[in-house]
């Protein structure tokens, strides 16, 4: 027997685990496919400056601004779209963030100059802003803490998966499209990269409902029963008020775990195709397909991880340890940077591990935070943690035309990743582990 808000209701194990496959039906590949457009759009910029950089006559430094000042705007604007996401619901603003971000993705195409090069980036971040955090927090609308960690594994398995998709098309583009119409092969694939959030746009008014109380798809029983969990869950929670999303010390310890760990996933965004073209493969169709293999192994990673997660309900080390290991690959990858085997095993590891790191990191704010706090803390979190992807870029491209190597980059990458992993080690256990 399971207490519900209104009465008792007669549930088992088997019913109850029923209704949230039910529930993970029919959002996550939904919100999977909405994030891997997303995340596509956002770092598409690292194949195209295979070619756009002769092209444009734009140094290394250039690349790394531009690629980073996108995190600026996302910055700025992050916390107030979480906020009117929380306030106005998930389907209209989410909606509205993918097709703002479709039409300035496409828009890159139209890049000659620097400057322009850095106001599309820029805008491109306003307009994205709120869509992770967003569905990081619709998410606590419908899983209680302990259901969490596989089901954001499974919805952030959208940025690998992004190269696993993008890596080959933005192969295929490159190698294929130039000159046809007279554009360049780059041109090409920001246009034809950005077409399919357009469509999803549309799909998201149609398709995605706001809460449990929306969703028509869902009995009676069922929503009596996912509201209940979810307001059982909420009351274990220590941070409920927008004050405390702001103000708790926790939340600005994420804020720098969480920027240490971003520093690694940009370094393989923005750069793994670089790393691939260093360890000896040239043609981009090649690079495209290589890069399935990291991607692919991120996958697998992040999903394994976050059910194991659950199962044994344990957080800090699920998301330490990949850091540690994820640190020790990416310095593999510069010590074997001359054998092209090792290096692309190394660089399959550390881009694993740091995939992983991402979806176990967010199982820590939703068991902080709740309510208003969670509207503002995650934003807060994933807002400032997001400003590596301007460092993380802009500092590497910086080194590289200093140093004319990756090396120094990578290894920098490295030292970040174990940082975060040794911070995350210090949340109480007790906490965290639901």
């Amino acid at each position: 027997m399971s207490e519900s808000l209104a009465g008792t209701i007669s549930l088992d194990g088997n019913d109850e685990a029923r209704i949230y496959r039910k529930v993970t039906w029919r959002l996550i590949p939904f919100l999977f496919a909405c994030y891997v457009a997303a995340y596509l759009d956002r770092v598409n910029v690292g194949f195209a400056k295979l070619q756009m950089l002769s092209d444009l006559n734009f140094s290394e430094t250039v690349y790394g601004l531009g690629a980073g000042i996108f995190f600026i705007g996302y910055f700025l604007f992050e916390v107030p779209s979480n906020l009117i996401l929380h306030r106005v619901g998930a389907r209209w603003w989410i909606a509205r963030i993918m097709f703002t971000w479709a039409i300035l993705s496409g828009a890159m195409m139209y890049v000659t100059t620097p400057w322009a090069f850095y106001v599309i980036r820029f805008l491109l971040g306003v307009a994205e802003a709120g869509l992770f955090p967003g569905v990081i927090l619709y998410l606590t609308y419908w899983y209680p803490a302990e259901r969490r960690g596989k089901i954001i594994a499974l919805f952030m398995t959208g940025i690998p998966m992004a190269g696993v998709i993008g890596g080959p098309l933005s192969g295929w583009i490159m190698q294929s499209m130039g000159g046809i119409y007279g554009l360049a092969a780059w041109q090409w694939l920001f246009l034809i990269e950005a077409l399919p959030s357009v469509v999803l746009s549309v799909g998201v008014l149609l398709y995605l409902d706001n809460g449990i109380e929306n969703a028509n798809w869902l009995s009676s029983r069922e929503k009596e029963i996912l509201t209940r969990n979810v307001a059982l869950d909420s009351k274990r929670v220590e941070a409920s008020s927008g004050r405390e999303g702001f103000t708790n010390p926790r939340v600005w310890l994420l804020c720098a775990t969480y920027f240490c760990f971003i520093m690694g996933l940009y370094g393989v965004g923005f750069w793994l195709p670089t790393l691939i073209k260093g360890a000896g493969i040239t043609s981009t169709l090649s690079i495209g397909l290589l890069t399935v293999l990291p991607y692919g192994a991120g996958t697998i990673a992040m999903v394994a991880m976050g059910m194991n997660s659950d199962r044994v309900r344990e957080r800090r080390w699920h998301l330490a340890l990949p850091g540690l290991i994820g640190a020790l690959a990416w310095i593999a990858s510069v010590q074997y940077g001359h054998n092209m085997l090792i290096a692309i095993a190394a660089l399959t590891v550390a881009t694993a591990c740091v995939m992983t790191t991402l979806s176990q990191f967010w199982c820590l704010p939703t068991v902080i935070l709740t309510g208003t706090a969670a509207a503002t803390g995650i934003a807060v979190i994933n807002s400032v943690g997001n400003l590596a992807g301007f460092a993380s870029p802009y500092l590497i491209g910086g080194i590289i035309d200093r140093t004319h190597s990756t090396d120094l980059g990578v290894l920098t990458l490295a030292v970040s990743i174990a940082l975060g992993s040794l911070l995350a080690l210090t949340f109480p256990k007790k906490l965290v582990n639901h």
